[in-house]
């Protein structure tokens, strides 16, 4: 009876402990960037699905697929993959997969040219991710700046690259 008694008073503390950990916290990073050139000449410059090595310094390989709906791409040696989950005309959206025990952040990224005008454009950048991994609001706070500062570079050099 003792053990039944035990196991009965453990089950709440399991429970708020699962809940705990099952409470994802997402953010959503939005960024962007005004470049003196139409969409159309902006995406041919740098929307290509591994044009990321130009714009980002990381080395890129397409490892399935060519560059749209479906492919996937291998970042930093491998260590990264993404796959292409959406596309249209001017962008493109991708998700990283979950890793065998690891924490699945959901991480999604958004990249997209959009016209202004017939001699301007700007490049938009958006991050989704789930940032409840993190020990308190002070690394959540510095993940989110150093993810805006190394994608606001990346827009940066995007902007340069299709202005040349």
């Amino acid at each position: 009876m003792k053990r039944i008694l035990l196991g009965f008073f453990a089950i709440p503390a399991l429970l708020a402990s699962a809940a705990a950990i099952s409470q994802p916290e997402y953010v959503t990073i939005e960024m962007e960037i005004d470049v003196a050139k139409p969409a159309a000449e902006v995406w041919a410059m740098v929307g290509g699905y591994c044009d990321i090595s130009e714009w980002l310094g990381i080395d890129c390989e397409l490892t399935s697929g060519a560059g749209d709906m479906g492919s996937v791409r291998a970042l930093a040696g491998g260590r990264i993959l993404e796959i292409m989950v959406a596309q249209t005309e001017l962008s493109y959206g991708y998700t990283q997969p979950a890793t065998e025990g690891a924490f699945y952040n959901l991480y999604h990224g958004f990249m997209e040219a959009m016209h202004v005008s017939a001699t301007s454009s700007k490049l938009f950048y958006t991050l989704v991710l789930d940032v409840s991994n993190l020990d308190d609001q002070a690394a959540k706070d510095a993940d989110i700046a150093r993810r805006r500062a190394t994608f606001e570079r990346a827009l940066g050099a995007m902007k340069d690259l299709a202005e040349k």
